[in-house]
Parts: C-alpha cells; structure tokens; sequence
C-alpha cells in the first residue's frame, strides 16, 4: 500500500477534455495531457484492500493494487511489467474500456472509486515512449500452424499468445486493412490508430502474420483452411446488426452504424477523400444510447451536423446508484460521454414507428411517440405525443444479435448456442474437431475488455490442444459472466 491515508487525503481526479470548439475541428483524442506526479498521487489512493473486488470486477484479473502501488512508488517500468501480465493491449482498454473495475473498487461503496483506468493508460503511454514494450518472440517453434480469423481484439489477443509459444500463427481479416472494430468501428476521437498500428508492428516482429481483404468462407474455404493448418480461432465477432423494421426504412438516407462509421476512418487514414454517407449540413436522428450511438454522435458533430438528436426506448437511467444495481455491480446509471459533451439531443421513453420520406423519394423526417411500459412489460405508445422530427440522415445503433450466419461457420458444421453463438466447450472449442472460437462470435454483444480475456483464453485451449501442455493463462470459463 504506497500511501495509508491517500484515499482520505487525496480526492479523486480524471483527465480534462480539451475544449469543445478545440476538439471539433480534428479527429484527436479528446483528452488533455494528465501529469506524472499527479498520476501517482491517484495511484495512491488505492487501499490495497483485502479483497480487491476490482480484480473481480475485469474479465481479465489486472493486478491492479500492484500496478497502481508501483505508480505511487515511481517504478513505472515495473508496473508496466505487471500490467502485461494480464493484459496484451492495455491501451486498447485505457481508451475504450467502461472500467468495471472501477465500479467494483472498494472505495467506490461510499466514496469516488480510484482512477484505475487512468493509471494504466499513463502506464502503458510511457511504457512506449520510453521504450519498454518491444517483441517477445518464442524460444522455440513447435511447427504447428494456427488460423485465426478476425483481428478485433479477440483475435489479436489470442494470436499473439499463440505466436509466443511457437506457433506459426495467420491472422485473416476480411477488411482491407488489420483490427476489426478497432479499425473501422472505433472513431479516431477515442481512440487514435497509431495505438493499433505500434502493437501490430510489434505482433509483426514477434513472428504473427497478417492477411488482410481475405473472406474465410468465399476466398478460401473452412475446408481449405482446416486442411491447411493445425488448429483454427474464430473470433469474427457478432455482425449481425439489430435492424428496425418499420415503414420507410427502405428510403435513401436511412443506415446502419457500421454503414456509417467506418466511413470517417477511412477519411482519418487517407484512403478516401470525403466519406459517401456524411453529416455534413444534415439533421441527424441515432437510434440507440449506447457507445455507438455516442460514436455515430461525436463523428457527426465533426462532419458539420445542424442538428443531432439521439433517441432511447428506455426510460432515462437514474444519476447514482439504485437497489437493484448494488455494489460491486456495474451500475446502470446516466452517463455523459465526450460526444454529449458536444451538443445535440438526447431523448428517452420514445419510439420510431416510420421513417418519413419526401416527393423524391427521399428521408425528411422520423415519427416518433412516447412509450411507457405496460402491465405485461411491453412499451405501449402514450396517446397525443406523436411528433416528426427533421432528418436527412438516420444511424441505426441498436447493438447486434450475434455472428453473421455465413459460410464460415455453416460449411464446417459448428453448432450453436440457444442465444444464436457459436457454442463452445469449456476449452473453447466448438462442436468441430480444432476450432475454436473467442470473443463477440462465442459471447454475443460485449464489452472489448472480454474480447480481450476471451481471446487469451482460447489460446490457452488451442495450445494445450496442440501440445498438451499448460503454460498459458486462462482468465475466464466460457460461462463466465460479469458483475454486472
């Protein structure tokens, strides 16, 4: 414990975003430089606690009181040590992770909890900068050959495990370039791409190869595939977007998320020009409230909305804690993200029931109406509350019902679970003989920090089913759910 009264002496304090009008101009990251030393002082209000319930509230175990113990003592390279320990990506959560870890430290029962996020992103930062993270190549090969398809954190977290026992590791990824959701679906605001290509370079030198624009199922067959190599991960994710069926959504103007956010990356990586679907000089309606909806949010504040509201069924969260959402949960309250910060609407309880189009065909308009829930659970329309709101551009952010049912996985023959994944055995391992799955594919919907432990977990599996040893961690069961 670095300092035994700092969580009494020592308030809590997070990273300043930069100016609204500032960040709206470019792509960066929204936040402000933290310094050093005032990193440590939070480190030092960790209370090396008894049980530390932030161990159960990550999927991936971080060894949290020791990393932020090391930061109040200054020995930052030891701390990055035991940051990686269980961790592949740590900037990868420290941008983009809710931090149930922080929901379930100790402190958090009747005080602000520690900045935990905050810490290992500034662990990791300087750990590149100072030149601490460099390739961790195997001492020896086992000459067996391991796929993995999908580069989202998934299967980059369990190919590179799998390189560094000796495996020789292909990474396929349907996309024209490497890191799934992270490339395409993460905007550059929350998380920069330099941060992806560094850990790619280093995965690169530590012997993982990458091949990207390839379609497993089409360009190359799961026959050809599970010929070819000695065991295969599927980690492509659950793609399969919630789609909304109501009148009009066949006009121009209406669009998924993923239609529309990966667009703007590829603006912010020089591909294109101007993206083919755009905000620019639009009203904006997202529907959904959750992280995409806030990613379509911030995204259309910079390509010049006019206006952009964002709807919700559900009625708005409360501010603080309820019973039904007691410590160590994660606690389904109000939040304000960045992109809030930076304008539009956001409305709760109300329903679209069509999408209105104009003489040429074209969007002009959502209709919605107040919801409320009835007796048997269901939202019911409140009467004299429906209005149209001005669009030329509608998001679909509604989440997603599980992994696209291509040929990837029906020509293999996988099973699938009641909920429409990919089922798996307690090793990960699928109904076929040597493949595995990992991540959204095998889980449903969920948050990058399981991706992450998902995937060092089925490395696990798929080495001790090639060699019969044990020598990786493995984080989570294949049932394991959160806290939450």
């Amino acid at each position: 414990m670095g300092d035994p009264k700092g969580f009494l002496t020592t308030p809590r304090q997070g990273p300043t975003r930069r100016p609204v009008e500032l960040r709206l101009r470019d792509w960066k990251e929204v936040y402000e430089d933290f310094s050093r030393a005032t990193l440590e002082k939070q480190a030092g209000r960790c209370m090396n606690c008894g049980i530390p319930f932030c161990h159960q509230g990550c999927p991936l175990g971080n060894l949290i009181p020791e990393w932020n113990d090391l930061v109040y003592r200054k020995d930052w390279r030891k701390a990055a040590e035991r940051l990686h320990a269980t961790n592949n990506f740590p900037e990868f959560t420290g941008t983009l992770c809710p931090a149930p870890c922080e929901a379930a430290c100790v402190l958090a029962i009747n005080d602000d909890a520690v900045t935990i996020k905050q810490v290992e992103i500034e662990i990791i930062d300087r750990a590149w900068d100072e030149g601490w993270v460099t390739p961790v190549r195997p001492p020896v090969r086992t000459g067996k050959k391991v796929a993995v398809v999908g580069s989202g954190p998934a299967g980059l977290a369990a190919a590179q495990q799998l390189t560094r026992v000796g495996h020789d590791v292909v990474v396929f990824e349907r996309a024209d370039r490497i890191g799934g959701l992270l490339r395409y679906g993460i905007p550059e605001f929350k998380m920069e791409k330099f941060r992806l290509d560094r850990r790619l370079q280093q995965m690169r030198e530590e012997g993982t190869h990458f091949r990207a624009s390839v379609d497993v199922g089409t360009d190359i067959t799961a026959e050809q595939l599970r010929a070819d190599f000695d065991a295969i991960v599927l980690a492509g994710g659950a793609t399969a977007w919630r789609d909304l069926p109501v009148p009009g959504r066949d006009l121009e103007g209406v669009y998924q998320a993923m239609e529309y956010l990966p667009w703007a990356n590829k603006v912010q990586q020089g591909d294109i020009a101007e993206p083919p679907i755009t905000a620019e000089g639009k009203h904006v309606v997202i529907i959904g409230g959750g992280d995409t909806g806030a990613d379509c949010l911030g995204t259309a504040h910079r390509q010049g909305a006019l206006s952009v509201t964002q709807l919700e069924i559900m009625p708005m969260p409360p501010q603080h804690r309820t019973e039904t959402m007691p410590w160590p949960t994660y606690p389904m309250i109000y939040r304000v993200s960045s992109a809030h910060e930076e304008g539009g609407e956001r409305l709760y309880s109300v329903n679209t029931t069509e999408f209105v189009g104009d003489e040429q065909g074209k969007l002009a308009g959502v209709r919605i109406v107040e919801v409320r829930r009835g007796p048997d659970g269901r939202f019911v329309p409140v009467e004299g509350t429906e209005k149209v709101l001005p669009a030329q551009l509608v998001l679909l952010a509604m989440g997603f019902v599980g992994p696209e049912k291509s040929k990837l996985l029906v020509d293999p023959g996988v099973e699938f679970d009641e909920r429409g994944n990919v089922a798996r055995d307690d090793s990960f391992m699928t109904s076929v003989e040597g493949v595995f799955t990992a991540g959204d594919m095998g889980r449903g919907q969920s948050l990058i920090v399981w991706a992450i432990a998902e995937g060092r977990a089925a490395a696990a599996g798929v080495d001790a089913y090639l060699t019969g040893r044990d020598i990786l961690p493995r984080p989570i069961n294949p049932t394991d759910r959160p806290i939450s």
